[in-house]
């Protein structure tokens, strides 16, 4: 079995390994000239089959602030498992490269790029979770709101992706979190075990007025994520009491943080009056994508 490090989730991170890429995180913002130069006279791969604008700049970054190369492909240009197998695209890369970054549609190309090539793969977003997210959510959490644990975060909307690997982050840092979704678009069952069985506090609620009671934060994200248009009506109605506006902000609790992934649709999940107010961090939160990153690029590159 190989003994390569790879970041296909968070829970792919013991908490002291999070916890120790969190303090890098921060401490590189801070201290940019401190910043090792760990990827140097190295290169990586970051595979895009789903268009980017944080995720690709904030990783490319990241890479070039480490003192290495990345090189940035299309999916069209790869033909993952159609023009050539994705074990053999993995293969080919890791004789070029350090490691690769891959944003996919299909978790599983994800999951057999790593048993096909012995160099560390990370997650740059796949249906089933969006880790690097995650570890820039509780960066920004973190400065915002001081130590999480015993922290409450809300998140109101699908429990997509991004709801899945937050979950895991907030079980490894102990920010107890509740997740309010329309019937049939919670949060899978897998995920709420793999964050309990880590010691997480996640609960699963229908009510968003519920959720928010108590919370320190409160997040949300797009109704329909990218390949998912063909559900845009019938998730723009079930998702409707769910938008994140002032009234539903007043109700958690006072000095609250406002997170979005982005991009955002204003008008639908969350207003404008919410995302441009004095509680929202969505710009923070997007300039600590690349921190993060940075961070989880030197732990797997064995920075320790």
């Amino acid at each position: 079995m190989s003994t390569v490090p790879h970041f296909l989730d968070v829970d792919d991170l013991t908490a002291t390994q999070l916890r120790r890429v969190l303090d890098r995180a921060r401490a590189w913002k801070e201290e940019p000239g401190k910043v090792p130069p760990v990827l140097a006279g190295q290169s990586v791969a970051a595979v895009f089959e789903k268009p980017s604008a944080r995720t690709r700049v904030s990783f490319e970054v990241a890479v070039v602030t480490l003192a290495g190369h990345c090189v940035t492909l299309r999916g069209e240009e790869l033909g993952l498992g159609t023009r050539e197998s994705v074990a053999d695209v993995a293969r080919t890369l890791a004789s070029y490269c350090t490691m690769a970054g891959l944003r996919v549609f299909d978790h599983r190309v994800l999951e057999e790029m790593a048993r096909s090539a012995p160099m560390p793969f990370l997650n740059l977003l796949s249906d089933r979770a969006h880790p690097g997210q995650a570890v820039g959510d509780l960066l920004t959490l973190e400065e915002s709101l001081g130590a999480l644990e015993g922290r409450r975060l809300a998140f109101i909307g699908d429990g997509n992706n991004v709801a899945a690997s937050l979950a895991l982050a907030a079980a490894l840092t102990g920010l107890e979190m509740v997740i309010a979704s329309p019937p049939g678009y919670e949060l899978d069952d897998t995920v709420v075990d793999r964050a309990r069985n880590l010691g997480g506090t996640l609960e699963l609620v229908h009510e968003p007025f519920e959720a928010v009671g108590g919370a320190d934060a409160v997040y949300t994200d797009v109704w329909t994520s990218m390949g998912q248009e063909s559900e845009a009506e019938p998730r723009r109605a079930a998702f409707a009491p769910y938008q994140v506006n002032a009234e539903l902000l007043a109700a958690a609790t006072p000095g609250v943080v406002f997170l979005h992934c982005l991009p955002a649709h204003r008008g639908e999940e969350v207003t404008e009056e919410v995302i441009e107010g004095p509680a929202s961090a969505v710009w923070a939160q997007a300039a600590n994508r690349m921190h993060s990153y940075r961070a989880l690029l030197a732990e797997l590159a064995g920075e320790l």
